[in-house]
């Protein structure tokens, strides 16, 4: 097993029944020491069975602290990262992260998001596809519905690639 699964592995652990998730972890040598970023976001295990729709609050910093204080201890005690000295550095993941799982995409219920659709399951490349914007109304085991088209689900193996594109004023957010 590699380091960047050892150090998932502790901080799935560290963070467990805390209602935070590991997205993505990363190992980086920076000279003697080691950089290991580790993404967090909420668990919306829950949400995907039952509630497809409503929009999920981002996490706190309060929270992203409180996890970064959790997965270093969790790295402390377990011996993912053996002797040598690393800098640890635990953030939520920002809207260039490409969306790629129905966790992900339940997340950002409400936002609109740019895509690449293929007309077949996994018949086409990152590369190809029809590109497409649209805000996501729904998202759940088995894909996501768009408001272009709100009676259409499209499942996930036709979407070869999704990112949230920036909005400055959402419609229905906190700034209306």
């Amino acid at each position: 097993m590699g380091q960047a699964e050892q150090v998932r592995e502790a901080a799935a652990a560290a963070l467990a029944d805390s209602g935070v998730v590991v997205e993505d972890v990363a190992v980086h040598p920076a000279g003697k020491r080691r950089l290991v970023r580790v993404g967090v976001a909420r668990d919306v295990s829950d949400l995907l069975a039952q509630d497809l729709t409503s929009a999920v609050e981002p996490l706190t910093l309060d929270e992203v602290a409180e996890a970064s204080r959790a997965v270093g201890v969790g790295l402390d005690d377990s011996d993912a990262m053996g002797s040598a000295p690393y800098t640890l550095e635990v953030t939520s993941l920002g809207v260039d992260h490409p969306l790629s799982t129905p966790e992900q995409f339940r997340r950002n219920v409400g936002r609109l998001l740019r895509l690449r659709v293929s007309e077949s399951a996994q018949g086409e490349s990152a590369d190809t596809g029809a590109e497409t914007e649209a805000r996501l109304l729904e998202a759940g085991h088995n894909g996501i519905r768009l408001a272009d088209a709100p009676d259409n689900l499209l499942p996930y193996d036709r979407i070869s690639a999704a990112k949230v594109q920036v909005e400055f004023t959402r419609p229905g957010g906190k700034d209306n």
